[in-house]
């Protein structure tokens, strides 16, 4: 089969990784791909948002099958296009995708199905939103609606805090059209865990668990970022939490979006926060995790490719899902002044030192210039090591950064450590 995967990061490198250990693939393509992707697939230059191009290449290619990483272009409707042309897409159409695309749709949706979640109002007024707020007690949670690359959620600490960032989102547009409303909502004090899972519209198959670690500094110090590592299982997701989440957060998920009209069929994950009074749900999203992938993808067993065209002909059901009894700790590598400004274009060196097959370096923000893999971006690499223990991965990861080095490199000390 000829698959073609939709995105550029380390999210997308970790499915090819998979994708290509499957015997029914003989060829991967990548859109637009990254320095690592092109050393497993065939990268075409083509943005993953510009999607009747992708739709004409799949077509012209004959793609057996296409896999959707990014969020962008599934709430863009890539699915839709695609599905329109008789191609075959893993991913949630756009009606679908708004779980992760509109705060505020998946907050009235959770209230309307009973799924637990920390209490919230939306505003599409930034005076009616800042006259709420002096009636709040603090910390409080503001978001912007829309997607904001991971960055759209702030905690503040005080009226004060809070007004500037209302002020930011809804007038000021620091996010764009993202914020056009806002999500209010509880601060909830507890542990995140995500559960990325496998859905085909009627069934639902979580995956192991993973902890991510947001802040750009170390001891959850500094700015919220896209992810500055992950690990996998999470200390503190029990089989009591997972039976718990099963039977009030997931399948009702699932069967409320299918109620309303959405039938969700791809990656649906779920932000958990396991708090003194249960587990509540953060926030969905469409697609699997970055840098969540990294770790939770080598831990599964068997064929990917198999799991998610049986999400796609609806037969998820008949399907064996299993992993690997062994943990995995991904260290994300940036570029010196992440999520703020920074340089790129830096040379890389030493990832030719790394043969051992407990450790994966996954590219993010990479290029190649005259023959050298080169930064081109934030998140520059994931290094994830794989060991029968969460002390050990974590011994592992940090092993593989330790060969690895360009200017201005940055990463977090204490990923793995909660």
């Amino acid at each position: 089969m000829k698959v073609l995967v939709v995105g550029s990061g380390g999210r997308e490198h970790a499915i090819v990784w998979k994708l290509s250990q499957s015997k029914k693939v003989d060829k991967i393509f990548c859109a637009p791909g990254n320095a690592g992707i092109a050393q497993l697939a065939e990268c075409v230059n083509i943005k993953a948002t510009d999607i009747e191009a992708l739709a004409d290449f799949a077509q012209d290619k004959a793609i057996d099958f296409t896999v959707v990483g990014m969020d962008d272009p599934l709430m863009l409707g890539i699915v839709d296009v695609f599905q329109e042309r008789g191609l075959k897409i893993f991913g949630p159409t756009k009606n679908a995708a708004i779980i992760e695309g509109s705060k505020s749709f998946s907050k009235n949706l959770m209230k309307k199905y009973n799924i637990p979640t920390a209490n919230y109002e939306v505003f599409d007024d930034s005076k009616d939103a800042l006259e709420y707020l002096k009636s709040q007690s603090f910390p409080i949670v503001v978001k912007a609606d829309g997607l904001a690359l991971g960055k759209g959620v702030l905690i503040c600490n005080n009226y004060e805090e809070a007004k500037e960032a209302v002020i930011d989102i809804m007038e000021n547009k620091k996010f764009g059209d993202a914020g056009n409303k806002v999500v209010i909502e509880e601060f909830l004090v507890g542990q995140e865990v995500s559960v990325l899972s496998f859905c085909d519209g009627d069934t639902i198959v979580p995956m192991v668990s993973a902890q991510d670690h947001k802040r750009a500094l170390d001891n959850d110090q500094g700015l919220n970022t896209g992810g500055m590592g992950t690990f996998s299982p999470s200390r503190i997701y029990t089989q009591e939490i997972q039976n718990y989440c099963m039977e009030k957060i997931f399948k009702p998920t699932l069967e409320a979006m299918k109620k309303e009209g959405r039938p969700f069929t791809g990656i649906l994950f779920f932000g958990l926060m396991v708090t003194e009074n249960g587990v509540k749900v953060l926030e969905y999203n469409a697609r699997f995790g970055d840098p969540e992938a990294q770790v939770v993808l080598p831990r599964l067993k068997g064929d990917l490719l198999e799991i998610l065209e049986a999400c796609v002909d609806k037969r998820l059901h008949e399907i064996k899902v299993e992993w690997e009894d062994n943990a995995a700790v991904c260290v994300v590598l940036a570029s010196g002044g992440y999520p703020l400004s920074y340089d790129t274009g830096f040379p890389i060196f030493g990832l030719d030192n790394l043969h051992e097959n407990n450790i994966i370096v996954f590219h993010a923000g990479t290029a190649k210039k005259d023959d050298q893999i080169v930064t081109n971006g934030g998140r520059v690499l994931g290094v994830t090591g794989i060991a029968k223990t969460l002390d050990e991965a974590i011994r592992t990861a940090y092993q593989g950064v330790e060969k690895i080095r360009f200017e201005n490199m940055h990463y977090r000390k204490d990923i793995g450590i909660k």
